[in-house]
């Protein structure tokens, strides 16, 4: 029996997320990114299409390595302005019953006991719906924002989050005991303090001597997604996600990190099966082929590829202002992120990329294909891209917000689902069990977090 294929939508609380320039179209909204209708609309329109969920990126800092300013990032909206994603989450939840939530969050900047009370409110509110896309961030202007002269290194910035991992693990599922809370109205005993147990943590990066403030939600620990395929960012994957974000522009670069994934959470003692893959693409979609293809010349006449190049020199580390557009872009080693460097100079040995074609490529959607057609034809090409790549679903790129979602919930969504590739309807209870089965209502064993479970009143690494 085929695959289900999942389909999250991509986006961020800024304007035109990756197709800078298009927010000048005339039917793009994505201007109103600061006013909740905007998301309330775009939530109930992804519960409608059936979409696993929203995966909202985010970036702290400004994308200033292009011209060495940031004034082609603040001219072109490129991710900038753009406003804390996890804020929006609860007011879409209120009027969606199944959508998840991925929200992106800089552990590099943010204590741990702070942020896993913030994480457990939104486990809380949502009714389970919460996940969580763990990143250390890629950017200079982040670090200097933060007071740091310059960012960590990158293999480095993983070691510092392993240690952020073990600090939130112990919070969520080893300070307070499934039956720690009595509501006991009788007795006047909400909470027994015999079953909530203080963490201590004395780790390289992390220290900590406190109990969690938040009482277990109905995850504990929110299902955690991670965007890195550098060689460090796959172990690190590898370990914690469950959920995996890779882009790249064709089957030929993401197959291999797929299965490199795979192979290292075998190696760990995991069920590679369980990690769910999602790689990033774009779908302009027409009732006819020709329909298809005049809505990609529409796009096309809104592009920005300042913005796009603008994107990517911050991705990258490198300011390709100072190149030439038909010249090769060539690798370069440096502490920003590795996965976007690779996918434009070494992942794929027979494409050569000159600044002009990742100009034009970036300038819808990012750096993912760009899938343009009928809902048969894209159903095809799909179906096609999750055979050769391996990976289990798709993080969908908006060309125009909210058209573009419209479009794959009323076009495409019935198309797969006719051939068998989509779900028919949601599973019920939290995202993690919608996501994987409902046996799958915590994290076990191999996975690092249920290491620090309480389960007879005492954890490893936690006491009190």
């Amino acid at each position: 029996m085929a695959r289900e294929i999942r389909i999250n939508a991509f986006a961020m609380n800024c304007v035109a997320h990756q197709s800078p320039g298009l927010w000048r179209h005339p039917r793009d909204r994505s201007s109103e990114y600061n006013r909740l209708p905007y998301w309330l609309e775009l939530a109930r329109t992804l519960e409608r299409g059936r979409f696993d969920g929203l995966f909202l990126a985010d970036v702290l800092g400004v994308y200033d390595v292009f011209g060495g300013s940031p004034d082609a990032a603040l001219r072109n909206a490129a991710q900038v302005p753009v406003n804390d994603p996890l804020l929006l989450i609860s007011a879409m939840a209120a009027v969606t019953e199944h959508l998840g939530f991925g929200v992106t969050s800089v552990l590099s900047y943010e204590p741990p006991f702070p942020f896993a009370r913030r994480m457990s409110t939104l486990d809380h509110l949502t009714g389970g719906r919460a996940g969580w896309n763990i990143v250390t961030g890629y950017l200079d202007s982040a670090a200097r924002a933060m007071g740091k002269t310059r960012q960590t290194g990158h293999d480095d910035r993983y070691d510092v989050a392993d240690d952020y991992m073990d600090v939130v693990y112990k919070l969520w599922e080893g300070s307070w005991q499934d039956d720690a809370v009595l509501r006991d109205r009788e007795r006047g005993i909400f909470t027994d303090p015999a079953k909530v147990h203080r963490v201590h943590h004395d780790g390289p990066h992390h220290k900590l001597d406190a109990i969690h403030l938040s009482e277990p939600s109905p995850q504990r620990t929110p299902v955690l997604y991670q965007a890195g395929t550098s060689p460090r960012g796959r172990q690190f994957a590898a370990r914690h996600a469950e959920c995996v974000f890779m882009s790249g522009p064709s089957a030929k670069v993401i197959a291999p990190r797929v299965a490199a994934i795979r192979e290292l959470a075998a190696a760990a003692g995991r069920n590679p099966a369980e990690i769910l893959m999602f790689s990033l693409m774009t779908v302009i979609l027409g009732r006819t082929p020709e329909e298809a293809q005049a809505k990609l010349a529409d796009y096309r006449r809104y592009v920005s590829h300042e913005g796009a190049l603008t994107l990517m020199s911050g991705w990258t580390g490198v300011d390709l202002s100072t190149y030439d557009l038909d010249q090769q872009v060539r690798h370069v080693e440096n502490e920003a992120g590795r996965t976007a460097m690779d996918n434009i100079t070494r992942a794929d040995p027979d494409r050569v990329w000159t600044v002009r074609e990742v100009a034009e490529h970036v300038a819808i959607g990012g750096i993912g294909p760009v899938i343009v057609g009928t809902p048969e034809s894209v159903a095809d090409e799909i179906e096609a891209w999750v055979e050769q790549t391996g990976v289990d679903g798709l993080n969908l790129a908006f060309a125009v917000s909210p058209e573009s979602f419209a479009d794959v919930a009323d076009l495409l969504v019935p198309e797969l689902t006719r051939r068998g590739r989509y779900k028919q309807a949601y599973r019920p209870g939290t995202l993690r069990e919608k996501l994987f089965g409902p046996e799958r209502t915590r994290l076990e064993a191999p996975h690092p977090a249920a290491q620090f479970r309480r389960r007879d009143g005492s954890s490893s690494g936690t006491r009190r």
